[in-house]
């Protein structure tokens, strides 16, 4: 990562985005499973307003998505956030 690189989202921040690009370097879905968990904890924590979106999953993803500079696939990532729903009780059509 360059030092002159622009933060892609301030309100997350930098270091979330030096994680999810070491995230994406795990070799499986397994092994990258609990720490997406973590990168979506912060990201709800960091936008709140997503909680109410229909598509937070995708949001979510996409933001994960470009913080890793591609190297997370999308739906892996939005699989992560209706699983952590799930658990709370929002469930996805």
């Amino acid at each position: 990562m360059k030092s002159h690189a622009k933060i892609m989202d301030r309100q997350v921040g930098r270091n979330s985005e030096l994680f999810a690009r070491a995230v994406a370097g795990m070799e499986t879905r397994e092994a990258r499973y609990p720490y997406l968990r973590i990168l979506v904890s912060v990201i709800e924590h960091a936008h709140p307003e997503w909680n109410q979106a229909p598509n937070k999953d995708r949001q979510i993803a996409h933001s994960i998505n470009v913080m890793s500079e591609g190297r997370l696939d999308m739906d892996e990532v939005a699989e992560v956030v209706r699983v952590r729903d799930e658990e709370r009780g929002y469930y996805y059509d």
